[in-house]
Order: C-alpha cells, then structure tokens, then sequence
C-alpha cells in the first residue's frame, strides 16, 4: 500500500480504497488474509481505529469477513462484484462524459478501433509518457 495520504478524503475511506484497488488488482484473491489492523497502524504510522474503520467498511460491503481471533479476509466472489460495480459506475458516470467528447471530436468507431489496434500491437496502454 502507498503510505501517501490524500488530505482532501478521511484515511479511512483511502485505507478502504487502497484494498479494494488491491482486490480489484489481483494482488489480495478470495479467501486471502488482509495485513492485521496492528501492522498497518504501525506500518503507516496510524491509529489502530483508523484501520479499524476502514476495513469495518470492507466487511459493511460484504467484501471481507471477520474470522475471531485470525484477522480478516477477502470474501468469496468479492473481486467479481467489485468489478461488476465498477463496470456499472463506469457505464452510468464515465461513459456518458467519454461518448460525449467522442462526438464533440467527431470521432468514428473505425478512428477508436485503429487507435486501440495499435496500441495492443505496440504494446502502448496509453498510460506512458505523453509526446
């Protein structure tokens, strides 16, 4: 996890955002332990209530269990719904603004194909440096 914090949003709600990128990523899997409350308060310098907080909100979203006494883990299935809401906000909240600009650019389905034709043969995700 990025040890970096945002001012503009509570800790808490990072710490939760933080793991849900990590499920979303692959990088925590169902039925994987997520680090103790202790190691993430000591490690990024937090009050234990704090992570408390962020991942009681996991666990409000059915996306992390409580087991007493061996800590938390990725629920079953967590990783699937996460990435059917995501696809949701992204096609209620993004794709409206994103069709939009497409439109206002005057930009064909062809365009958009040959642009992502040759990104996948280049290898360019679009996310390097910009020229």
């Amino acid at each position: 996890m990025d040890p970096n914090w945002n001012d503009n949003l509570p800790i808490y709600r990072q710490l939760r955002d933080r793991v849900v990128s990590m499920i979303l990523e692959g990088v925590l899997k169902d039925g994987d332990a997520l680090p103790s409350v202790r190691n993430v308060a000591a490690e990024y310098r937090l009050n234990p209530l704090t992570v408390l907080k962020g991942y009681q909100e996991l666990v409000d979203e059915n996306l992390v269990e409580k087991k007493r006494g061996l800590g938390m883990f990725v629920m079953e299935g967590a990783r699937v719904e996460l990435l059917k809401d995501e696809r949701r906000r992204f096609l209620e909240d993004e794709w409206p603004l994103v069709l939009e600009r497409i439109t206002r650019l005057g930009l064909s389905v062809q365009d958009l194909a040959a642009t992502a034709e040759a990104d996948a043969t280049t290898g360019d995700s679009g996310e390097g440096e910009q020229k």
